[in-house]
């Protein structure tokens, strides 16, 4: 989306009222001309010798934008300067006040059109003014979603004209205006390709080589630099290196949060910087409390894209500090905090309980995508939190049509691991088999049989597509590429086969083949068994030992016929002097639990 130029034929306000000025003036006194010219002029010349960059307007009738530049010439060829101290002094103060006064004023508007509006009613625009209104626009419009700016706007004379003087005069800009109208024209989705992207992001490496630009501008301009996907890692290293030459303690939380977004969008490079890493994760500890919500959303996922598992005391602290922001956090600031705690493996009681209440007041609002989060988040972790589960499974039920195939397998697949039924489990379970005989074929093969693995586990056996999942065309798609099936697809297949033969055994269909079978379970990378507690094990063990007097007489981990592994077994004719067994229960180990034998001595 190219932004359209100025037309060339403008005139030069400030040349042709000079000319009038003098011209009015010709007869008269030496120290009277002074006197008016300054009063008419000052404003003008006299404000803008600081700031050479503006936007000024002329009010005759059609009020146009005119360029005004602190370096327009005098008539007769020379620079027209006025030596008045005073004056300048009293141009400041009320520069100043100007200055407050334009953005409390600006701040209040709602719309683009109000801000284009508000800022061709004035005399003149400085640089700084001119950026913030960018920037005012910019947040408007980000408010109706992430869009381009409307047709209506961009044809818009008063924002062409401010396009225009910032595409022309980059040079004039002062830092802070140059990458705050960047940051705000990207943000605005304008054609990367543009001559007025390119001038800025061209005076902004001309300026970052030469150094000298201050925290915040490097953090924005990396930033900006980020969401354009431009330059790749090469500028990004440069606003890196100048950025360790500064002490941490001059950068707010909103400068520190930049900081490792830039170095998360460096990731290839994350164990050259890891040192300055370091030093940035234990100073966040001194930050954490004064971090928004989004800043908070941002800074867990930079760490989660850099792997800093090793910052452990900071993820703490900051899991702390995201209990009090639950509620307040929107959807996309829920899940990537949820999924920067499954990635570090972080959960806490506080903050189950605040999740609890967010989702049980609002599931149904809630993305698709955080809800899905927000299951695997209690899977992982095996928490059963029954008002989520419950308030889910209501979602479900009410809102089928807005969650995909492979939403609907990662949202059922906990109610099966952490073996819960909800109160309308009939309802749940008759949506879900209209689901998947409407759209079997689409949900993706492994989705499906985590999908049907999890009814199983809550002895709600899918009978009904048994037969389609035991096909050699469903496993060969399962299989996809890969040489041979991975186990943990095999022990799923293997235990929905078992099921349809011991609690199903009017199904009469297909069955699986062999080759696609386990032996046990119990494996060491995925295993359907949850592994014995090895201290725990090795306890019981030698407390078998003392108690039966021998090794020999019972057996650890033994494999049954239906591929479960039973922690402790007897053997055969086991007769230990001494010793009666009042009550002896051996059981396998299952997938949650750990049942111990109960062994009393005569």
């Amino acid at each position: 989306m190219a932004l359209i130029t100025l037309r060339k034929n403008l005139y030069r306000v400030s040349d042709f009222q000079m000319h009038r000025a003098l011209a009015a003036l010709k007869n008269q006194p030496l120290n009277h001309v002074h006197k008016v010219v300054k009063e008419r002029l000052c404003p003008w010349l006299c404000s803008r010798q600081p700031e050479p960059f503006g936007v000024r307007f002329h009010h005759a009738h059609c009020k146009k934008f005119h360029s005004k530049n602190g370096n327009d010439l005098h008539p007769l060829g020379g620079p027209v300067f006025f030596q008045v101290s005073d004056c300048d002094r009293l141009e400041q103060n009320v520069k100043n006040e100007e200055s407050q006064m334009f953005y409390k004023r600006l701040s209040n508007l709602t719309s683009s059109e109000e801000v284009l509006s508000f800022i061709s009613t004035m005399e003149t625009l400085p640089d700084t003014m001119a950026a913030g209104a960018l920037q005012r626009i910019c947040e408007v419009e980000k408010k109706d979603g992430d869009q381009g700016l409307p047709k209506e706007i961009l044809e818009n004379s008063i924002f062409q004209a401010l396009c225009f003087q910032f595409e022309k005069e980059p040079s004039q800009l002062s830092n802070t205006s140059l990458v705050t109208a960047l940051q705000a024209l990207i943000l605005l989705h304008v054609d990367p390709q543009s001559s007025l992207l390119l001038n800025l992001v061209a005076e902004c490496q001309n300026r970052l080589r030469k150094g000298g630009m201050e925290v915040r501008n490097l953090c924005i301009l990396g930033e900006s630099l980020i969401t354009l996907h431009s330059s790749g890692c090469v500028t990004l290293e440069l606003i890196i290196n100048q950025l360790q030459g500064e002490k941490l303690e001059t950068f707010t939380p909103e400068d520190i949060v930049a900081l490792y977004r830039i170095l998360q969008a460096c990731t290839e490079k994350v164990d050259e910087h890891q040192t300055f890493l370091n030093k940035i994760n234990n100073f966040s500890l001194s930050i954490v409390s004064n971090l928004s919500p989004k800043l908070i959303s941002q800074m867990l996922t930079a760490l989660v894209f850099l792997d800093q598992s090793q910052a452990f005391p900071l993820i703490i602290k900051l899991g702390k500090y995201v209990v009090r922001h639950v509620p307040h956090f929107t959807n996309e600031e829920l899940r990537r905090v949820l999924e920067a705690f499954i990635y570090f493996g972080h959960h806490d009681t506080f903050f189950t309980k605040a999740l609890e209440h967010r989702v049980a007041a609002v599931c149904l609002t809630l993305d698709p995508e955080v809800v899905c989060r927000v299951m695997e988040y209690c899977s992982r972790e095996l928490i059963l939190s029954k008002p989520i589960l419950n308030a889910v499974a209501e979602t479900f039920v009410c809102q089928t049509e807005k969650f995909s195939p492979r939403q609907i397998s990662a949202l059922m697949e906990p109610f099966g691991k952490l073996n819960y039924l909800p109160p309308n489990a009939s309802a749940l379970f008759r949506k879900l088999e209209n689901v998947l005989f409407t759209h079997f074929n689409y949900f993706p093969p492994k989705s499906l049989l985590k999908l049907l693995h999890s009814c199983s586990l809550n002895e709600c056996h899918p009978v009904n597509f048994l037969a389609k999942i035991f096909k050699p065309l469903f496993l060969q798609r399962l299989q996809g590429k890969e040489s041979h099936l991975d186990t943990l697809s095999r022990a799923q297949l293997t235990q929905l086969f078992l099921a349809s033969v011991l609690e199903c055994p009017f199904y009469k269909g297909p069955k699986l083949l062999p080759k696609y079978q386990v032996k046990s379970f119990l494996t060491p990378c995925c295993s359907l068994e949850t592994p014995v507690d090895s201290q725990l094990y090795r306890y019981v063990k030698i407390g078998l030992t003392n108690l039966l007097g021998a090794r020999l007489y019972f057996a650890p981990k033994v494999l049954t016929p239906y591929c479960y592994t039973i922690a402790f077994s007897p053997v055969d004719q086991c007769n230990v002097e001494g010793i009666k067994a009042k009550k002896i229960v051996f059981v396998r180990v299952s997938h949650e639990e750990f049942f111990l034998s109960s062994l009393t001595r005569c």
